[in-house]
């Protein structure tokens, strides 16, 4: 058994992708397939920032919603073809990645928190306020996605299940980068700052660059599932930029556990599928779905996946698991956080 974790461990990728493939036929209906896939991404962008590097953003919602309008606006306006847009709103995502980052990582802790989401609000003021070219509180509408053919294969954006798995290739190279990034050299840097940036520093790191570095990784990531959205709904709504968009990021990477590989596709999948069976049922889904959170963060503090990962190790080293403590904390005298 040991064997086969260790085997999965290093094609996470490839058991991720394995998931994904039939997880429409897990689902409802394709079109919550293709949110939790796009929310999924989006989460996993964030995740390299908090969960890997330790640096908490309330401001994500920005790259998610440029991402978005400049894939939207390179359709709509300049009539450019969607694969060509999505790549034109991850640029864009990552120019406004850099400018935030380079103001945001001059600050620490709960400070580097708010100036994230104060920038971010800024952002959102800005399309708000360009409703000549973003719809304003409207939406930028009319984002169509004429049927392409590519590679032989016709790609009709109508048909949901086409859809999905067309999407899910662009979600397929974006977290082969990450498994990369996480696997370089300058993975092993954004957990030593995580765990401790002056330690970091003084081992001769240049700490301010690779936080910025990832930043401006974690807003591309985001604003290609921003673009991703866009050509989905075929409309960019104005709270895609809004800040409980933000706080949705946090709660997915907590729910599905933070520094794990595929804990955000979890954590997006719960919240999103809880909301979709909540609201059917009552107006005031968001109370609930809050408690059920709580919750989670109260006897899950690991989140749901990185929980039974680390349920998983200790069953393999030890005949009977304790219970599950906190990220961080030390077992056997070595801090352990959840891979």
């Amino acid at each position: 058994m040991a064997t086969l974790f260790h085997t999965i461990a290093r094609h996470r990728v490839a058991a991720a992708l394995l998931f994904l493939l039939v997880f429409p036929l897990l689902m409802p209906y394709d079109a919550l397939a293709v949110n939790i896939l796009v929310f999924g991404l989006y989460a996993v962008g964030f995740n390299l920032l908090f969960g890997y590097t330790g640096l908490l953003s309330f401001g994500h919602a920005a790259f998610l919603g440029v991402g978005g309008y400049v894939t939207g606006m390179s359709i709509v306006y300049a009539g450019l073809p969607w694969p060509l847009a999505v790549l034109a709103g991850v640029a864009g995502a990552a120019l406004v990645g850099v400018a935030i980052g380079f103001l945001a990582i001059r600050s620490r802790g709960i400070y580097f928190s708010m100036v994230t989401l104060a920038l971010g609000q800024i952002v959102y003021y800005a399309f708000y306020k360009a409703e000549r070219w973003t719809g304003g509180e409207n939406g930028l509408r009319g984002v169509r996605v004429e049927p392409t053919t590519l590679a032989g294969l016709r790609i009709d954006f109508t048909n949901p299940t086409t859809k999905y798995y067309v999407i899910l290739a662009f979600v397929a190279a974006a977290l082969w980068l990450v498994s990369r990034i996480l696997a370089s050299p300058f993975g092993a840097v954004m957990e030593a700052i995580r765990e401790n940036d002056r330690r970091a520093a003084a081992c001769g790191y240049d700490v301010a660059r690779s936080k910025l570095l990832v930043f401006v990784l974690s807003a591309g990531l985001c604003g290609l599932a921003g673009g991703l959205r866009a050509v989905h709904l075929s409309v960019v709504p104005i709270d895609s930029l809004h800040y409980l968009t933000s706080g949705q990021a946090v709660m997915m990477c907590l729910l599905g556990g933070m520094g794990t590989f595929f804990g955000p596709f979890v954590g997006a999948a719960v919240f999103l599928y809880l909301e979709d069976v909540v609201t059917n049922l009552t107006s005031h889904w968001m109370a609930v779905v809050g408690v059920i959170f709580m919750l989670f963060v109260l006897f899950f503090p690991r989140g749901i996946w990185g929980t039974l990962l680390h349920a998983l190790r200790r069953r393999l080293r030890e005949p009977e698991p304790p219970a599950a403590g906190a990220v961080g904390e030390r077992v056997d005298g070595v801090a352990e956080v959840p891979r």
